[in-house]
């Protein structure tokens, strides 16, 4: 019996703030995955070892967390006044399913250093030494996002002194900028309040109604408060990933969330969008021990928030829901100002692994909220590259 030998595609593994994706040039693809469509997800799918029963991916690159099952496409931007046209999948760990309704905060942090090293930005705007300003076009979701990027002799610099909660070893800062991160493509911000409401009773059957402001900025977001809900807001991954009941409430509140938020017409309809809208709970702040035992003071932080990917309670926080935190805290009269003692322009929240800070710049325009941007510090490393493999028979009758 002969074999077809595996595909070779050339590919960088990467870190971008507290997560970790599998990073491709459009050009690298196989030709039939360079467009949308199901040989692009096959692909993808593949590579990070989706769908597995057993939860764990065990034959592919992804680390069976919604944090690690991840994939980042580059190419030339197509746009004037952008470096890279950057595309995100989600891939999900159980289901044959990539979600592409949004962005990856955290990997939008490695895009930048990515399009340097892999010759997608023009050699004229890379410093020899300094910040390399990456302008980056966020394709699934219609947003630019600028990236400071340290660059030392030419080459990006991935080593130095920036922690970030989450991540155990230090390394270079990379700032963030996410233009208009409530606006649609046209800039209309009316968006970011789906309802246009800053509070809505969310009425989920079996579980109850409460307050809830649902928000579009950086990520769809529904935010509750932590008590409404049986919480402290205090809270680590054990407590609650591993209730499975709590879990099924979690999911339920989401997908009549997502309802209401109009990106779906049926509850049904969220299992096929599991990337998108993500759900949080806020409190005010509080001491608590951090998963790595770090103790955070309730004086050094504005409120708590923790918040659900993919169906179980984050690690840390993503970038995405770390904007639309932002956001809702620049605002008056949201759960998550409310929960920080008032609006701020910047904020600095305790999640499960430590604090994050983030800051966002909003005005009211005749009568509606708008903000210019979203800003935050990230960092990233290239932790592998060369060429991942796929089977030949995953092209196959595609």
């Amino acid at each position: 019996m002969s074999f077809l030998p595996q595909i070779r595609i050339p590919a960088t593994y990467m870190r971008g703030g507290t997560s970790k994706g599998v990073f491709f040039r459009l050009q690298d693809l196989p030709e039939a995955a360079q467009q949308p469509g199901p040989a692009r997800d096959a692909v993808l799918l593949r590579v990070i070892g989706s769908p597995d029963p057993y939860g764990k991916q065990i034959d592919g690159m992804g680390g069976a967390t919604s944090s690690t099952s991840k994939t980042v496409i580059l190419s030339p931007s197509t746009r004037a006044d952008h470096d890279v046209d950057y595309l995100f999948g989600q891939v999900s760990i159980d289901k044959a399913f990539v979600d592409w309704s949004g962005n990856c905060g955290n990997l939008s942090a490695a895009v930048g250093a990515f399009a340097i090293s892999s010759g997608l930005v023009d050699a004229s705007r890379i410093p020899q030494n300094g910040l390399a300003t990456v302008r980056i076009w966020q394709a699934n979701i219609s947003k630019t996002i600028i990236a400071h990027i340290p660059v030392c002799n030419g080459q990006v610099q991935e080593s130095g002194d920036f922690e970030l909660d989450g991540v155990t070893f230090p390394a270079a800062e990379v700032q963030l900028e996410f233009m208009d991160p409530a606006a649609d493509e046209d800039g209309d911000g009316g968006a970011m309040f789906p309802t246009g409401n800053l509070i809505d009773t969310l009425d989920v059957p079996g579980i109850g109604s409460f307050p809830a402001t649902m928000i579009n900025a950086g990520i769809p977001t529904i935010f509750v408060n932590a008590a409404d809900i049986g919480y402290q807001g205090t809270e680590l991954q054990d407590a609650i990933n591993g209730d499975t009941a709590a879990l099924a409430r979690f999911e339920t509140i989401r997908a009549y969330g997502a309802v209401k938020m109009g990106l779906i017409k049926d509850i049904a309809e969220a299992a096929t969008r599991q990337h998108t809208p993500k759900i949080a709970f806020v409190a005010p702040s509080a001491s608590y021990q951090s998963s790595s035992n770090k103790t955070v003071q309730a004086a050094d932080i504005d409120l708590l928030v923790r918040a659900l990917s993919m169906g179980k309670l984050h690690h840390a926080m993503m970038g995405t829901a770390a904007v639309a935190i932002g956001t809702a805290a620049a605002i008056p009269g949201t759960l998550v100002s409310n929960a920080a003692g008032g609006a701020k322009q910047a904020v600095r929240f305790g999640h499960p692994s430590g604090t994050l800070r983030v800051g966002a710049e909003a005005v009211q325009d005749n009568g509606q909220w708008k903000v210019s941007r979203a800003i935050m510090s990230r960092s990233a490393r290239v932790l592998m590259e060369g060429w991942v493999r796929i089977p030949a028979e995953t092209l196959t009758g595609i």
